[in-house]
């Protein structure tokens, strides 16, 4: 369903091969005997930060697997965009699709491809949880509508509001701050989408899609160092926009409230997908 250059993994090791989709267990061996095998969380890559923030703290995949507190091994990374295999769904603890500076509405194959593959997480049920960019790409998959934001840009530290209880939003305590970047929205959410919480220019800052499929339109893996690079290397294009970049560095937190989104997503991943 999803052709591709073929991968397979060995014990972790890829060698070129001829299965379809990557299989991502990872095999425990003990005198010679394979004594369990773990599923694995996935990260999607979409795209990555800006070049100030990979010089100092890697990309997207990186900066997702620290502030999630994981091992390493734990996790296997997939670009979306170089047509790399893509994870057997049976395989997988959990998904996190990262956020891009491309936008939803380019409909660029690579996009068409993966929201094909969005939608066989969903209704395979495998825990997935989109990121800005990944938010977006999840709400269009599933049958929403991703448009420009009529609000305008959202950057820096924000305040939430939390309109709908989920355990999603278990974590987060006040002050409920969180930090983004983007100028993109889902200007209309797919059916039997719950909006879980919003902000003073995003109405679907948050959103539970399915069962086990969420979305936030913020990054919950930027720390206030972070957001306050993407502040200072568009200071000048925020100033043409009417926006005072200082006032958002003064501001800037965090945004721990937003954070334990991922957290918690990590952990709702594990108590629904036991060790295969």
């Amino acid at each position: 369903m999803f052709p591709a250059p073929a991968v397979q993994v060995t014990r972790g090791t890829p060698t070129r091969g001829k299965a379809p989709r990557l299989s991502t267990f990872l095999v425990l061996v003990q005198m010679g005997k394979v004594v369990r095998s773990l599923r694995r969380f996935a990260v999607l890559v979409a795209g990555e930060p800006i070049e100030r923030v990979r010089a100092k703290h890697g990309g997207y995949a990186e900066i997702i697997r620290r502030a999630a507190g994981e091992a390493p091994n734990e996790w296997i990374d997939v670009d979306l965009r170089d047509g790399a295999c893509l994870p057997e769904p049976s395989a997988l603890t959990g998904v996190v699709v990262t956020g891009s500076s491309s936008s939803v509405t380019e409909r660029a194959p690579w996009m068409v491809r993966a929201e094909e593959f969005l939608r066989v997480l969903v209704r395979e049920r495998v825990p997935t949880f989109g990121i800005c960019f990944g938010h977006q790409l999840l709400g269009q998959a599933l049958g929403g509508e991703v448009v420009r934001n009529p609000r305008g840009r959202e950057i820096g530290t924000v305040q939430f509001e939390i309109v709908d209880g989920d355990s999603l939003l278990s974590r987060a305590t006040a002050p409920f701050q969180a930090n983004a970047t983007h100028v993109d929205t889902i200007g209309r959410l797919p059916e039997g989408a719950r909006v879980l919480a919003r902000t003073a220019l995003e109405p679907h800052a948050a959103v539970r899609f399915s069962d086990a499929a969420w979305g936030v339109q913020f990054h919950p893996e930027m720390t206030r160092s972070i957001v306050l690079d993407y502040v200072g290397v568009r200071a000048e294009l925020l100033l043409r926009e009417g926006i005072d970049p200082s006032a958002l560095a003064e501001g800037a937190t965090e945004g721990a409230a937003g954070a334990s989104t991922l957290v918690r997503f990590m952990e709702i991943s594990r108590d629904n997908r036991a060790p295969a």
